[in-house]
Protein backbone atom coordinates (compact mmCIF):
# COMPACT_ATOMS: atom_id res chain seq x y z
CA UNK A 1 0.00 0.00 0.00
CA UNK A 2 1.28 3.20 -0.90
CA UNK A 3 1.89 5.43 2.30
CA UNK A 4 -0.19 8.17 2.84
CA UNK A 5 2.74 10.72 2.69
CA UNK A 6 3.09 10.01 -0.68
CA UNK A 7 -0.28 11.97 -1.53
CA UNK A 8 0.50 14.22 -4.78
CA UNK A 9 1.20 17.52 -3.25
CA UNK A 10 -0.88 19.59 -5.31
CA UNK A 11 -3.87 18.02 -5.30
CA UNK A 12 -6.16 21.07 -4.05
CA UNK A 13 -8.37 20.45 -1.07
CA UNK A 14 -11.82 19.78 -1.78
CA UNK A 15 -13.89 22.85 -2.02
CA UNK A 16 -16.68 21.09 -0.14
CA UNK A 17 -14.73 20.46 2.93
CA UNK A 18 -13.62 24.22 3.54
CA UNK A 19 -17.32 24.83 4.98
CA UNK A 20 -17.74 28.16 3.29
CA UNK A 21 -20.18 27.59 1.34
CA UNK A 22 -24.36 27.27 1.72
CA UNK A 23 -23.96 23.46 2.33
CA UNK A 24 -24.43 22.38 5.81
CA UNK A 25 -22.07 19.76 7.18
CA UNK A 26 -24.17 16.65 6.30
CA UNK A 27 -24.25 17.69 2.67
CA UNK A 28 -20.69 18.48 2.38
CA UNK A 29 -19.96 14.98 3.91
CA UNK A 30 -22.11 13.53 0.95
CA UNK A 31 -20.24 15.34 -1.35
CA UNK A 32 -17.18 14.13 0.02
CA UNK A 33 -18.49 10.71 0.07
CA UNK A 34 -19.41 10.66 -3.65
CA UNK A 35 -15.66 12.15 -4.88
CA UNK A 36 -14.26 8.98 -2.67
CA UNK A 37 -16.90 6.81 -4.28
CA UNK A 38 -16.18 8.28 -7.65
CA UNK A 39 -12.59 8.15 -7.39
CA UNK A 40 -12.36 4.32 -6.31
CA UNK A 41 -15.09 3.69 -8.64
CA UNK A 42 -13.11 5.06 -11.78
CA UNK A 43 -10.23 2.67 -10.49
CA UNK A 44 -12.32 -0.37 -9.91
CA UNK A 45 -13.81 -0.83 -13.13
CA UNK A 46 -10.55 -1.73 -14.77
CA UNK A 47 -9.28 -4.48 -12.21
CA UNK A 48 -13.14 -5.94 -12.24
CA UNK A 49 -13.07 -6.75 -15.41
CA UNK A 50 -10.16 -7.76 -15.78
CA UNK A 51 -10.18 -10.39 -12.67
CA UNK A 52 -13.82 -10.97 -12.63
CA UNK A 53 -15.11 -10.23 -16.37
CA UNK A 54 -17.91 -8.70 -14.88
CA UNK A 55 -19.16 -5.07 -15.34
CA UNK A 56 -19.45 -2.45 -12.37
CA UNK A 57 -22.53 -2.96 -11.85
CA UNK A 58 -22.68 -6.97 -12.03
CA UNK A 59 -19.53 -6.46 -9.59
CA UNK A 60 -21.69 -4.37 -7.13
CA UNK A 61 -24.51 -6.78 -7.38
CA UNK A 62 -21.89 -9.96 -6.91
CA UNK A 63 -20.89 -7.75 -3.76
CA UNK A 64 -24.28 -7.71 -1.77
CA UNK A 65 -24.81 -11.09 -2.44
CA UNK A 66 -21.36 -12.40 -1.20
CA UNK A 67 -22.42 -10.76 2.08
CA UNK A 68 -25.72 -12.82 2.22
CA UNK A 69 -26.08 -15.76 3.55
CA UNK A 70 -26.52 -18.63 1.18
CA UNK A 71 -29.64 -18.20 0.72
CA UNK A 72 -29.40 -14.72 -1.39
CA UNK A 73 -31.26 -12.03 -1.93
CA UNK A 74 -34.93 -11.25 -3.95
CA UNK A 75 -34.45 -9.57 -7.03
CA UNK A 76 -36.39 -6.16 -5.37
CA UNK A 77 -34.68 -5.97 -2.33
CA UNK A 78 -31.20 -5.91 -4.92
CA UNK A 79 -32.96 -3.35 -6.81
CA UNK A 80 -34.11 -1.27 -3.61
CA UNK A 81 -30.26 -1.72 -2.39
CA UNK A 82 -28.18 -0.80 -5.75
CA UNK A 83 -30.93 2.23 -6.65
CA UNK A 84 -31.89 0.33 -9.77
CA UNK A 85 -34.86 -0.28 -12.00
CA UNK A 86 -35.85 -3.93 -11.77
CA UNK A 87 -35.94 -4.10 -15.55
CA UNK A 88 -32.56 -3.23 -15.69
CA UNK A 89 -31.68 -5.56 -13.11
CA UNK A 90 -33.03 -8.65 -14.69
CA UNK A 91 -30.88 -8.39 -17.65
CA UNK A 92 -27.86 -8.21 -15.36
CA UNK A 93 -29.18 -10.97 -13.46
CA UNK A 94 -29.33 -12.88 -17.53
CA UNK A 95 -25.49 -12.18 -17.79
CA UNK A 96 -24.51 -13.02 -14.27
CA UNK A 97 -26.12 -16.73 -14.65
CA UNK A 98 -25.51 -16.63 -18.18
CA UNK A 99 -21.59 -16.45 -16.51
CA UNK A 100 -22.45 -19.06 -14.28
CA UNK A 101 -22.10 -16.52 -10.92
CA UNK A 102 -25.68 -16.56 -9.61
CA UNK A 103 -28.90 -18.52 -9.17
CA UNK A 104 -32.15 -17.59 -9.59
CA UNK A 105 -35.14 -19.53 -8.35
CA UNK A 106 -38.51 -18.74 -7.79
CA UNK A 107 -39.82 -17.37 -3.91
CA UNK A 108 -42.16 -20.20 -2.24
CA UNK A 109 -45.83 -18.83 -2.22
CA UNK A 110 -44.97 -15.81 -4.49
CA UNK A 111 -44.93 -16.86 -8.28
CA UNK A 112 -43.79 -13.64 -9.16
CA UNK A 113 -40.96 -13.32 -6.38
CA UNK A 114 -37.58 -13.92 -7.66
CA UNK A 115 -34.10 -14.99 -4.87
CA UNK A 116 -31.03 -14.88 -6.12
CA UNK A 117 -27.83 -16.41 -4.54
CA UNK A 118 -24.02 -16.44 -5.86
CA UNK A 119 -22.63 -19.76 -7.27
CA UNK A 120 -19.56 -21.26 -5.57
CA UNK A 121 -17.72 -20.57 -9.25
CA UNK A 122 -18.46 -16.71 -8.16
CA UNK A 123 -17.47 -17.23 -4.36
CA UNK A 124 -13.83 -18.55 -5.45
CA UNK A 125 -13.70 -15.53 -7.94
CA UNK A 126 -14.24 -12.71 -5.22
CA UNK A 127 -12.12 -14.65 -3.15
CA UNK A 128 -9.19 -14.81 -5.21
CA UNK A 129 -9.74 -11.12 -6.22
CA UNK A 130 -10.53 -9.56 -3.12
CA UNK A 131 -6.92 -8.30 -2.21
CA UNK A 132 -5.92 -6.87 -5.93
CA UNK A 133 -10.06 -5.27 -5.63
CA UNK A 134 -9.38 -3.82 -1.79
CA UNK A 135 -5.71 -2.84 -2.77
CA UNK A 136 -7.31 -0.76 -5.92
CA UNK A 137 -9.77 0.60 -3.36
CA UNK A 138 -6.94 1.61 -1.18
CA UNK A 139 -4.66 3.02 -3.87
CA UNK A 140 -7.78 4.95 -5.54
CA UNK A 141 -8.54 6.77 -2.10
CA UNK A 142 -5.12 7.18 -1.44
CA UNK A 143 -4.04 8.89 -4.76
CA UNK A 144 -7.51 11.49 -4.88
CA UNK A 145 -8.36 12.17 -1.23
CA UNK A 146 -6.56 15.29 0.03
CA UNK A 147 -5.11 15.26 3.68
CA UNK A 148 -8.49 16.56 4.95
CA UNK A 149 -10.31 14.29 3.37
CA UNK A 150 -8.72 11.54 4.06
CA UNK A 151 -8.92 12.29 8.04
CA UNK A 152 -12.66 12.40 7.28
CA UNK A 153 -12.79 9.46 4.97
CA UNK A 154 -10.81 7.64 8.21
CA UNK A 155 -13.59 8.35 10.37
CA UNK A 156 -15.80 6.40 8.19
CA UNK A 157 -13.44 3.48 7.31
CA UNK A 158 -10.51 3.17 10.76
CA UNK A 159 -7.48 1.59 9.42
CA UNK A 160 -7.90 2.27 5.99
CA UNK A 161 -4.37 4.28 6.11
CA UNK A 162 -2.33 3.16 8.33
CA UNK A 163 0.39 1.44 7.59
CA UNK A 164 0.82 -1.92 8.90
CA UNK A 165 1.88 -1.40 13.18
CA UNK A 166 0.87 2.02 13.20
CA UNK A 167 -1.12 3.69 16.23
CA UNK A 168 -4.66 3.52 15.64
CA UNK A 169 -6.22 6.98 15.21
CA UNK A 170 -6.48 10.12 12.73
CA UNK A 171 -2.37 11.56 13.56
CA UNK A 172 -1.53 8.28 11.88
CA UNK A 173 -3.89 8.70 9.23
CA UNK A 174 -2.82 11.87 7.73
CA UNK A 175 0.76 12.86 6.78
CA UNK A 176 3.04 14.25 9.30
CA UNK A 177 0.02 13.06 12.19
CA UNK A 178 -1.64 16.53 10.91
Amino acid sequence: MAAPDKHAPDLPECPSMRGDGLLPAELRAWMLLLAATGAVEQELRSVVKERLDVSHDEFLILCLLAEQPAAGLRMTRIAELLGRPKTRLTYQMACLQHAGLVTRKSVCGDKRGVEVALTDKARRLLQEASGALAETVTTALTRFVGPAQREAVWGLLPGLFEEPGAEQGPATATPGGQ
